[in-house]
């Protein structure tokens, strides 16, 4: 294939361009790379990696991006060094056969990156075409990629001669346009490294790339769910009421939103038919499954087994969720819901935000661990990710949280803070937000109802606390109400309030509005 000596690419074995999903799935069995459920998925075990590897993640520093990265959040590796490294991958890529997806990455047009995925796994190719874009038969005739990923988990580093961490690295290179992988088997990588580019890209030209979810009401309103993992982002998005656009990356222009996606990459554990069901119909023939644990002789699913990892996966294409927004494209955002789970029960279960207020917590990104969650965790700590995306984000915050403050004023997108953590107490003595009251809180703040009640201001974090929300008790509005000892309550909220100014020290290039637009002590 000519296309590919462009990057160097010779003297492969047999090159399999933009298969179709039953032929990646018969040469990813034959190749011993997985075996199918009894629901009809692919499943796979990714080995050493059963998640994403954010230390072994690089950005090459070359002369014209240097100035724009944000380096603190972002480890370098020098052109030199990078060079060695893709010319010994490119040695072990002969003669081996290819797997090779080109499509795109988002869904309006105007925006949309091309791209070209090089895989040595047909599994990771069966991934990549049921995550990205896949173009239509005229767009692939003219396709020219802008971005290649290329992805070959056999491939090792060497920590002492090329400056990595260990054998895994994923390495983006933005000036020759080029993402390579290696060492690591898990499936992810392959997608937030195209999202990092996406992060680096798009600022400049005034579109606000977020890690968030969206979907769409019959009315035409769209809404967007920030969180982090474990917050209900994904959940609370796939409302069989509403209409999914995207579970995960979506762009916000001066048209309205749009999905960088073509499919979603939901986590299994403890998934259940009760529960979400959408998501539990979606995995089928066509669908990869990472790392869930499979009865021997039926191949049943075990969401509910951890003994693999907690972070089980299924990567399907969004047209296998009913009525999914195809393409994934919706107006301005008639609501933005930033969701945490707070484990110390003592944020309200919906404030509204102010813009500053906005772009302070966007900027913060939080959400607490559990007990037990992770060795040596006993009590819930409080957890920060920046703008809800720091192991993508290649730029310095204030590009996205400037922007997100210039859509939120020019389109007057009221934005809202849901708790869907506890209440009455933190992790161990009160209990979990009841999640029909929180489906209750986000349905009333994305069909304005919450525009049109009075507000009390929260003496600690600052932020606005509804008095009533239509379906949720008023009791439990204000969170120091559930809590039989106010005093505990109050110095729990000092302190979670202590953890949010010690975090946000860290941004020097914050301007005063938003710093004053945080918890008061």
């Amino acid at each position: 294939m000519q296309e590919l000596k462009i990057q160097g690419l010779t003297n492969p074995g047999n090159i399999y361009y933009n298969m179709s999903v039953p032929v990646l799935v018969e040469e990813s069995i034959k190749r011993k790379e997985g075996f199918l459920a009894s629901n009809g998925a692919l499943n796979v075990r990714t080995g050493k990696y059963t998640g994403r590897s954010p230390s072994d993640k690089f950005i090459v520093d070359e002369p014209e991006v240097h100035n724009k990265i944000w380096w603190d959040n972002n480890k370098a590796m020098s052109p030199d060094i990078f060079d060695r490294l893709y010319k010994r991958l490119l040695a072990y890529l002969q003669k081996r056969d290819l797997f090779v997806f080109d499509g795109f990455v988002g869904a309006d047009p105007a925006y949309r990156l091309p791209i070209r995925v090089v895989n040595e796994y047909a599994y990771q190719n069966l991934f990549a075409h049921q995550l990205f874009l896949r173009p239509t038969p005229e767009e692939l005739e003219g396709h020219i990629p802008e971005f290649t990923i290329i992805s070959a988990p056999g491939f090792n580093a060497i920590p002492d001669i090329d400056g990595t961490n260990s054998e895994a690295f994923i390495v983006i290179n933005f000036t020759k346009k080029l993402i390579i992988i290696g060492g690591t088997m898990y499936a992810g990588e392959i997608k937030k490294s195209v999202f990092s580019v996406m992060n680096y890209l798009l600022p400049m030209k005034g579109v606000l790339p977020m890690h968030c979810s969206a979907n769409l009401g019959s009315d035409g309103s769209t809404a967007l769910f920030f969180g982090l993992s474990g917050t209900g982002k994904t959940t609370l998005s796939a409302d069989p009421n509403r209409r999914l656009i995207g579970d995960d990356e979506h762009g916000w222009s001066d048209k309205g939103i749009f999905n960088f996606e073509g499919g979603c990459y939901a986590k299994c554990i403890n998934l259940s038919v009760e529960k979400e069901p959408q998501i539990y119909n979606a995995i089928k023939f066509g669908t990869v499954l990472e790392n869930v644990v499979l009865d021997e002789n039926t191949r049943i699913p075990d969401y509910d087994s951890d003994s693999v990892t907690e972070n089980t996966r299924a990567a399907y294409p969004v047209d296998y969720i009913p009525g999914a927004v195809i393409p994934g494209t919706g107006g301005h955002p008639k609501a933005v819901i930033f969701l945490t789970a707070d484990a110390f029960g003592v944020l309200p279960p919906v404030a509204k935000l102010t813009k500053e207020q906005a772009m302070y917590h966007f900027i913060s990104g939080y959400t607490s661990k559990l007990a037990g969650t992770e060795r040596g965790i006993t009590e819930p700590q409080a957890t920060f990710s920046t703008c809800f995306a720091a192991p993508f984000l290649p730029l310095s915050p204030m590009n996205y949280a400037k922007l997100l403050g210039e859509k939120i004023e020019k389109y007057n997108v009221p934005v809202y803070l849901v708790n869907t953590g506890w209440t009455g107490g933190p992790y161990g003595i009160g209990k979990r937000m009841h999640l029909p009251y929180t489906r209750a809180m986000v349905s009333a703040a994305v069909s304005g109802e919450l525009e049109n009640v009075s507000y009390t201001q929260h003496p600690i974090f600052n932020i606005l606390v509804p008095d009533s929300c239509p379906g949720v008790p008023s009791e439990i509005l204000n969170p120091r109400n559930t809590w039989q000892d106010k005093y505990a309550y109050d110095e729990t909220a000092k302190k979670l309030a202590g953890n949010f100014i010690k975090n946000f020290e860290k941004y020097t290039d914050v301007s005063e509005e938003i710093k004053a637009a945080g918890p008061i002590l």
